[in-house]
């Protein structure tokens, strides 16, 4: 099996080469774009294990590329950024990051970060890719809801991250610390936050009644109930 590949969107030279460096060092592969247009042409022939991407970007909005990369790609996206405001970071967990970094950065703490998201995708039986739930199939292969016409919906890396955790725990209470500590991140209003987003993105795309939700239940206080049963593959 080859080593992981890790691409780095940085337009800062000295960043690119010093996160290569300690990625390569750490065991893993890498390649480096300083323009999102150069970025954007790699993928076309190049799938990535995990993207790091600056939003300060020279000939492309980042928040637009990342959201990009989530939805469309379903890749896995830390934001690398030196933009610490909060409302910065909410805003980029909410467009499908799945982790915000900001500089300056200890290289070590970005490979630590980047084996911690990569440890959520160990791959496990194809027949687990698939789960069946009232009329409809939520293919994780693809990152793809399935109603019972055929109409596919698209879903982000991270919402299907959320949507997995709920499939695989049905019909049992799903506390806020046990998502933060199954999917990672920092506890606190910015993991909350994106939480609450995420979940919010899934019951519209399964056409939830926000009044009446017949799949994923609120319970306040408390933390979320997904109400239906589960048939895996």
């Amino acid at each position: 099996m080859s080593a992981p590949l890790v691409t780095i969107l940085d337009d800062e030279p000295e960043i690119r080469r010093m996160l290569a460096d300690a990625l390569e060092e750490a065991g893993f592969r890498t390649l480096t774009f300083g323009r999102a247009t150069e970025f954007e042409a790699a993928l076309k022939t190049t799938t990535p294990d995990l993207c790091l991407v600056d939003l300060s970007l020279p000939d492309r909005d980042g928040l637009t590329l990342v959201h990009r990369l989530a939805l469309e790609q379903g890749a896995a996206v830390i934001i690398i950024s030196g933009r610490a405001q909060v409302q910065d970071r909410v805003t980029g967990l909410e467009l499908g990051a799945d982790d915000y970094i900001i500089k300056p950065f200890d290289p070590a703490e970005v490979v630590a970060r980047i084996r911690a998201r990569l440890r959520r995708d160990t791959p496990i039986a194809p027949a687990a890719d698939v789960a069946h739930f009232q009329g409809w199939t939520a293919a994780f292969d693809r990152f793809v809801l399935v109603d019972e016409t055929g109409l596919e919906t698209p879903f982000s890396h991270a919402e299907g991250e959320v949507l997995r955790l709920f499939l695989e725990r049905p019909k049992r209470l799903i506390s806020r610390q046990a998502m933060q500590e199954a999917l990672g991140g920092a506890a606190g209003d910015s993991f909350d936050r994106a939480m609450d987003v995420r979940i919010s993105r899934l019951r519209t795309k399964l056409r939830e009644d926000p009044k009446n939700p017949r799949l994923i239940k609120t319970i306040y206080g408390a933390g979320y109930i997904f109400l239906s049963d589960v048939d895996w593959g």
